[in-house]
């Protein structure tokens, strides 16, 4: 798991990075809650648009069911998900390539919250810097 080890022992800042990894989800998510931390994963690939992405991120961040589906509740869900959690988002090209405005507003929310994302699969040169 190269960087991301460093992340979850304490040794690295959190951040929203691109990864390089072919690990099954399965075994990313026994990693990260066996050091300890949450876990949430992103299906990019089948949700491509704004409102899809949004709706698989309250799902994989468990978010209440009053969350409205946009970026202002992104940020007041986020508010409760705990600090060390990672989201694994498989995918994230295709939203950053059809609209990218979106998809950095969700990233700077990411960041802004404290929240490990690893943004894993082919994408555009969005000047974020890789994990690994």
């Amino acid at each position: 798991m190269s960087g991301v080890a460093g992340i979850l022992a304490g040794r690295r800042e959190q951040l929203v990075g691109r990864w390089h990894s072919a690990e099954a989800v399965t075994d990313v998510r026994h990693t990260v809650e066996h050091a300890g931390w949450n876990f949430g994963y992103l299906d990019g690939w089948t949700h491509q648009d704004k409102a899809a992405t949004l709706a698989a991120m309250a799902e994989a961040l468990s978010f209440p069911d009053w969350f409205g589906q946009n970026l202002d509740a992104l940020v007041d869900c986020l508010r409760e998900v705990p600090d060390r959690t990672v989201l694994l988002w498989d995918g994230w090209g295709p939203l950053a390539r059809e609209d990218a405005d979106t998809f950095a507003e969700m990233v700077d929310i990411l960041r802004e919250r404290g929240i490990t994302a690893l943004l894993r699969g082919e994408g555009p040169d969005v000047g974020i810097d890789w994990v690994d």
